[in-house]
């Protein structure tokens, strides 16, 4: 199977794309449903709970969403998809929203863990990013369950000063990646720390990338290659992890970290803020980043779900959407908030990669049961160095 879904062969594919239900007006950040009787039989409590990753929204843009709306939101953090795909599966999960990646979107939706989106209540549906719709459609056909909220890469940053002197020069790799997948450097970089993702979904296609083979294979010797070439460098890996990483290099405790492109920037602004000599620099390889697209979904069980679509459509706001992405350093699914962040963050390859990059770059997409049974047991091997 070939890569699927390359940005480069999707020009077509966008063309198809359903993003939005019509109309080309936006609202006012918390605006109400399309109409005064829609929202009277929708409302009825007032209360949200939400659970998302961490660090993921501007804090003002929910104390705005509670003023408009009347609503008191609960707002809770997990920091990996297993973690959240273990809690919506039991069909009691106890939150109204939740916001897992592609990745795991499709075997989610299957096992009936959401309930249907209903696109009268959300009025800014309509500034979606076709392009990214039409990702969805391939893992939520019609666009029924999920609603995009951010995209992004997974991507690796480097401490400039600390890899500078472990390696003996300021040059890096022409494939950057051989900073984590090549002993040649790992064994260097050791000194000054290493992390990868805590999570086999994020961190085996990223290596089945680099030996040249599909991302998204469920090939048995695909997936024992990936984790043989994680192996030989693994005495050299200080730490697995799939937030705690921000904290570590803002601090200077990691000198190279495999991470989402926005909380790596959030850990290069965190240094540049407590003015610690820490400098950061987040890659973007021309030899291809892995590409994911994080949705809005509504569990089986959730209590408020006319505030749950309330939010969404609070958060494609244009203006919420460049407030929050500006906080979270990713690029936000409306597509016109893009224009109102800021310059830096715009126009930044880290989130909204260039072409060359996303020519050479993967969507992650869901896989078998199998596969992921297979993946799992052989990352618990990696990670005990068995």
């Amino acid at each position: 199977m070939k890569k699927t879904l390359l940005f480069s062969a999707l020009a077509s594919l966008f063309l198809a794309a359903c993003g939005g239900s019509g109309g080309s007006g936006t609202q006012q950040a918390g605006g109400t449903p399309a109409s005064s009787e829609r929202q009277t039989a929708a409302e009825g409590t007032a209360k949200l709970n939400i659970y998302n990753w961490s660090d993921y929204v501007d804090p003002a843009t929910i104390t705005e969403f509670e003023k408009n709306n009347g609503v008191k939101v609960r707002y809770d953090y997990y920091d990996s998809n297993e973690t959240l795909e273990a809690k919506v599966l039991t069909g009691r999960s106890g939150y109204d929203l939740v916001a897992p990646s592609i990745s795991k979107v499709g075997r989610q939706i299957k096992a009936g863990a959401y309930q249907e989106i209903d696109k009268t209540l959300i009025p800014n549906y309509a500034n979606l990013d076709p392009d990214l719709m039409a990702m969805m459609d391939k893992t939520d056909p019609g666009n029924k369950y999920a609603v995009p909220y951010f995209w992004g890469i997974n991507t690796l940053a480097v401490n400039k000063a600390q890899v500078k002197k472990a390696l003996g020069t300021d040059r890096l790799p022409a494939n950057e990646w051989d900073l984590v997948f090549n002993p040649e450097y790992t064994a260097k970089l050791k000194t000054c720390g290493i992390s990868f993702f805590d999570s086999p979904t994020e961190q085996i296609p990223l290596a089945l990338n680099y030996l040249g083979k599909d991302p998204n294979s469920e090939n048995a010797e695909d997936l024992k290659a990936a984790i043989d070439l994680m192996k030989k460098v693994r005495p050299d890996i200080k730490r697995f992890s799939s937030s705690g990483y921000i904290d570590d290099m803002a601090a200077g405790n990691l000198c190279v970290s495999v991470g989402y492109g926005g909380d790596l920037n959030i850990a290069k602004n965190r240094a540049k803020d407590a003015k610690n000599g820490v400098d950061i620099e987040v890659l973007t390889p021309k030899t291809g980043v892995g590409i994911w697209i994080d949705s809005f979904m509504i569990p089986k069980d959730a209590q408020n779900v006319a505030n749950a679509h309330k939010y969404i459509n609070h958060t494609l706001d244009p203006k919420v959407a460049a407030q929050n992405g500006n906080f979270v350093t990713y690029a936000p699914a409306s597509k016109p908030a893009r224009e109102l962040m800021e310059k830096q963050y715009a126009e930044d390859a880290s989130i909204f990669p260039g072409e060359e990059a996303k020519a050479k770059s993967f969507v992650i997409l869901p896989k078998s049961p199998d596969a992921v049974k297979l993946s799992v047991r052989l990352w618990q091997g990696l990670k005990a160095n068995k």
